[in-house]
């Protein structure tokens, strides 16, 4: 492998790109011409007319950068000052509710700060996270501090924010358009969300959420039946909310865990509804496997993921995120999609890892809606990652070592 060349236009030799990027040609290997740090053209056996400098990678895996769909920057790295925590998802709130009292700009953005270095450095541009907020006047401590971020890292990792909201919050309407308002007046980037469960299920105050989305104009973001309850309906409902209401924005649903326990015909059913409206899926796995099933002294049975492969089979788009990342909720972490995907591969026994799945950790279009934010097209900002050592029977065993590319600069 020859050496990256110390310039932002040049041409990448030989590059293995999955199945899904490389519609160009059906040649395994790809020569990929960079110009002033754009993608200028994908092809076979480029004949190089401009006379780039050639950087040669003999093969190597190559991956578009990353997004990370589903985050907790405000809860980050929090688990260092906890004692013991009682397992589970709402054994896991309580201790996040305590550990609230810790919470001040300064703490959040130090926190948030070092989880958004990890995730640069392994190779995301895009990143979107959950805010708690469980006040409906108050807007959270940990928003503006998201927002400044955001600001601060622009250029670098484009990052959205998720108002994580309780679902009873949303029972009263002029309650619910209220909250929407304030989401949308608090600049771009962000969206509205809830946290739909057994526990506070109420189907009005769905209802209200998507209405006031609606009337914002604001794309939706759930938590989503993250549970192993079979009677949980979160997910079927909100897809009959969407075609009733004709909702316009884009809507993703995350954790979707309560599919794996429901009986098949029903989560069937519902994946068939979920294929018919603007909306992608979530699946967190190094969380839920943790969360899900979790009881002392107990091995867990259920993996808690949501039903993957048919989803997929579908055509749903299916994402995989790190989550929570060393906090209560999850005590392991990295920010590295990468590391999510691994454990997912495992955990639903994904076929085709690198030709496929690695869609779900680099389709920002499937995250955002957005056909325009498809990676890899022509004109676009060449970011890309290639793996030195990565072998694709092997992927994504042995990836950690990666070389990042942005704007066609070596990172």
């Amino acid at each position: 492998m020859t050496p990256h060349p110390a310039n932002s236009s040049f041409l990448l030799k030989g590059a293995r790109l999955p199945q899904w990027v490389n519609t160009h040609s059906t040649d395994k290997l790809v020569d990929i011409a960079v110009v002033n740090g754009k993608l200028e053209k994908i092809e076979a056996d480029s004949a190089n007319p401009l006379g780039l400098p050639i950087w040669d990678i003999q093969g190597a895996l190559t991956l578009p950068l990353m997004v990370d769909a589903h985050t907790h920057l405000d809860k980050t790295l929090t688990k260092s000052r906890m004692g013991d925590i009682t397992p589970g998802l709402l054994g896991a709130i309580q201790a996040m509710m305590s550990d609230r009292a810790h919470w001040t700009p300064e703490d959040v953005y130090q926190r948030a700060n070092q989880g958004l270095t990890w995730s640069f450095e392994a190779g995301v541009q895009h990143l979107r996270t959950h805010c708690d907020w469980w006040e409906p006047k108050a807007k959270p401590i940990a928003w503006q501090v998201l927002r400044d971020l955001a600001s601060d890292w622009q250029g670098k990792i484009a990052i959205e924010r998720v108002s994580l909201i309780p679902l009873h919050l949303y029972a009263d309407a002029a309650q619910a358009q209220s909250l929407a308002k304030q989401v949308a007046a608090s600049g771009p980037g962000a969206l509205l969300g809830g946290f739909v469960h057994t526990s506070n299920w109420d189907l009005q105050a769905l209802k209200n959420l998507f209405a006031a989305a609606q009337a914002e104009g604001l794309n939706v973001d759930l938590h989503m039946d993250e549970e192993l309850n079979p009677a949980a309906q979160g997910l079927l409902r909100a897809t009959e909310i969407m075609r009733d209401i004709g909702f316009e924005g884009h809507v993703v649903c995350g954790h979707t865990c309560a599919l794996s326990a429901q009986d098949s015909l029903l989560a069937l059913r519902t994946l068939d509804e979920v294929a018919k409206v603007n909306m992608s899926l979530v699946t967190l796995p190094m969380t839920n496997l943790l969360l899900q099933d979790a009881v002392t002294g107990k091995t867990p049975t259920k993996r808690g993921l949501t039903l993957v492969q048919e989803a997929r089979a579908r055509h749903i788009p299916v994402m995989v995120a790190s989550d929570n990342v060393q906090d209560p909720f999850c005590t392991f972490g990295s920010y590295d999609p990468l590391e999510a995907l691994s454990t997912g591969a495992l955990a639903a026994q994904l076929p085709q890892v690198f030709d496929d799945a690695t869609q779900s950790i680099c389709r920002t279009d499937w995250l955002t809606g957005d056909a325009q934010d498809a990676p890899f097209q022509i004109g676009s900002a060449a970011n890309f990652m290639v793996f030195e050592q990565a072998n694709l029977w092997g992927f994504p065993s042995q990836t950690h070592k990666r070389l990042v590319v942005r704007n066609g600069f070596l990172a």
